[in-house]
């Protein structure tokens, strides 16, 4: 994976990838969470790494970061591979620990401090400043800033460096509607000049409203990896709920039939989302199989239950290997 710089003032193009990563044992967050994983952010391109919680979206950032060490695999951002120390501020930029921003320092003297650790000049932070939208909050103690005001402080430090490539774990946390937005203005624009942005998020459907790609992850592995588009369509296709007193069996018949069945972001044991199957012709082998059947609904699921039926294995529509997966994969 190369990086191709451009000359002037313009940006160099970056692009940051982690093939079959497994992290070192020992005390790391990261011990358990990444198994094999392998994913690349390329530039131009937002694109966020979504997944429930302890799927390794963090764990991932932080080995591309050289904040944690993996025990097997390799990591390159733009080209260069890890070293065994943190990425400098000038390679990737990344949200620094919210212990960075003290609380009894204004907001300019926090991103000075910031600068001056890693040899950034203070010019760059009024620029950063300006570009963000926050110079007017400049002299704002940090200890009086909003738990909103302190995230897009935050994301102000990791352009600090003027990096080519951006990753950032969980940005949009902590934002308010406009700062949601705000974000999204930021974030796009770096993409749209050539450079990676890759980021992490719980809130799935504001985290996927503003990336080009997304990356589900699920037990520290890739599950998907497709355009925002196509994932949106997956929350449009139309599903059926099935509620029945015993959901083994009416799962093993429907499946039978090619039917995908799972129970994920639904309540109550005998409630079972199907897909691949109208509702009529879920109703049809109920009577057939003399199968009890309390509720018969179609509904659209939110983008969450698709991340998790996703994350959790939950297989496509078609012939057994068509998708990795084939038809009546039931999740447990």
């Amino acid at each position: 994976m190369g990086c191709s710089c451009r000359d002037g003032n313009q940006r160099a193009h970056g692009r940051t990838s982690a093939p079959g990563l497994t992290p070192r044992g020992g005390g790391s967050p990261a011990r358990a969470a990444v198994d094999r994983l392998s994913l690349t952010a390329g530039p131009g391109t937002v694109t966020a790494v979504l997944g429930p919680a302890g799927a390794g979206k963090t764990s991932a950032l932080r080995l591309i970061l050289g904040l944690d060490s993996p025990t097997a695999g390799t990591v390159a951002v733009s080209g260069v591979p890890l070293r065994g120390r943190p990425r400098s501020p000038h390679q990737v930029g990344a949200l620094p620990e919210p212990a960075a921003l003290l609380g009894r320092r204004t907001a300019r003297a926090c991103l000075r401090a910031l600068a001056r650790a890693h040899g950034i000049g203070s010019g760059q932070v009024a620029e950063v400043l300006a570009e963000t939208g926050l110079a007017r909050e400049r002299w704002r103690r940090v200890a009086t800033c909003s738990p909103a005001l302190r995230q897009r402080l935050r994301i102000t430090a990791a352009l600090l460096g003027d990096p080519p490539v951006l990753l950032l774990d969980e940005p949009l946390a902590g934002l308010d509607a406009e700062g949601v937005r705000w974000a999204r203005r930021l974030l796009r624009a770096p993409a749209a000049e050539g450079r990676t942005v890759a980021m992490t998020g719980e809130r799935a459907a504001e985290t996927a409203d503003t990336a080009d790609r997304i990356v589900v992850l699920g037990r520290g592995r890739v599950v998907a990896a497709q355009s925002a588009d196509e994932l949106a369509a997956r929350g449009a296709a139309a599903r059926v709920v099935v509620g029945t007193p015993r959901g083994a069996e009416p799962a093993a018949v429907l499946a039978a039939e090619g039917a995908t069945v799972v129970r994920a972001g639904l309540s109550g044991p005998g409630r079972l989302a199907v897909t691949c199957m109208t509702a009529e012709r879920v109703g049809v082998l109920a009577t057939e199989h003399g199968i009890v059947v309390l509720e018969l609904d179609t509904r659209r699921p939110a983008l969450e239950e698709v991340l998790h039926e996703l994350a959790d294995g939950a297989g496509g529509c078609g012939r057994p290997g068509e998708d990795g997966h084939g038809p009546g994969r039931e999740l447990a």
